[in-house]
């Protein structure tokens, strides 16, 4: 099956590049190897809110059905993105998981699903800034119950006793905040932790962000590179958190049952879940200089050195904004502008 452009995944970041191509009359497909649009974020815990507000988590305009300044639920998200697929008419192909791309002698591409062969004159990875949950190699399994943030789903699932939550970003404060209501609670940090509020004065935070530009700002600017290392906390979990779950410094080291921070004494838990990120895993992709060293794309602004071969929805990839969903169309826009000049 030959095609113009091959989309790899098909979550909001490979639907944005779908709309984009459309509008560019391209004939292109999007490969998704979950069952049904939407289904990375079902899989998500059953608490989960967006911090950015409905009238910010649009793609293209589109519009999110609800209060605009209200923030939508998980399954909210899977509603809205199965509607955009739809009502755009963008063809995806489920249950594709892409286990290898290479390039051709004639400089077209080969994707290899489990199932299907696929070639392309153009390639572009939405698969997402993240990947592969990780857990630090700090402790020797003595602790009866852990999991990854990935795997949490609701306080039911955690056993009675003391939790500790490894990990202060937004999916680790979002999980404390809620299981101080049913434990007692543990949360470390590597860092400070600074919060802003989801309204100032009487806006959206959003819309500050794109008042003062913050969410245009580049990677590689001044300010980018100051807000890169200091991702803020948004919204009042936080208020709970501090309320309600005591607040340790960095763990250290997980021995014979015990949980060594730096600076404090250790404690004892009964479950640990780790809200330490993900990891990029981009190895199926078999083409030299496509990744650096650290196994991150080399690219400019999602166009990367191989002629043909893009990303879209990376972490900080033009700007700000660009990993979350009224972010990435902009990057989908340009793209489409180069793959069809």
């Amino acid at each position: 099956m030959e095609y113009d452009v091959i989309i790899i995944g098909g979550g909001q970041a490979g639907l944005a590049m779908g709309y984009s191509l459309k509008k560019k009359n391209k004939c292109f497909t999007i490969l998704d190897e979950n069952e049904s649009t939407g289904e990375s974020w079902r899989q998500r815990y059953d608490s989960l809110q967006l911090f950015t507000p409905r009238n910010y988590s649009q793609l293209h305009g589109f519009l999110f059905k609800g209060r605009p300044e209200g923030f939508p639920l998980k399954n909210e998200v899977v509603d809205y993105l199965k509607h955009f697929k739809e009502e755009n008419d963008l063809p995806v192909i489920y249950n594709q998981k892409v286990i290898e791309l290479t390039q051709r002698n004639d400089q077209k591409f080969l994707v290899i699903t489990q199932n299907q062969r696929y070639i392309t004159k153009h390639v572009v990875v939405a698969t997402g800034a993240f990947h592969h949950p990780f857990i630090p190699k700090i402790h020797d399994n003595s602790i009866p119950f852990m999991i990854h943030s990935s795997e949490y789903k609701n306080p039911s699932q955690i056993p009675e006793g003391k939790v500790l939550i490894v990990g202060a970003g937004n999916t680790g404060i979002q999980i404390a905040a809620e299981l101080s209501r049913t434990h007692s609670v543990l949360l470390a940090k590597s860092k400070p932790i600074k919060r802003l509020p989801q309204r100032i004065t009487g806006k959206s935070l959003f819309w500050w962000f794109e008042f003062l530009m913050l969410s245009k700002a580049k990677p590689e600017s001044m300010l980018g590179k100051f807000l890169q290392k200091r991702d803020p906390i948004i919204g009042d979990d936080y208020k709970v958190v501090k309320k309600h779950v005591e607040i340790l410094g960095r763990v250290k080291s997980v021995n014979d049952g015990q949980i060594y921070f730096q600076g404090s004494t250790p404690k004892q838990v009964s479950s640990i879940i780790w809200a330490t990120g993900y990891l990029n895993n981009y190895s199926w992709i078999n083409i030299d200089g496509v990744t650096n060293e650290n196994g991150k794309p080399i690219h400019h602004y999602g166009i990367t050195n191989i002629k043909g071969l893009y990303f879209i929805g990376l972490s900080w990839q033009s700007k700000r904004s660009s990993a979350l969903i009224y972010g990435v169309s902009d990057d989908a826009t340009r793209i489409a502008e180069k793959i069809v000049p």
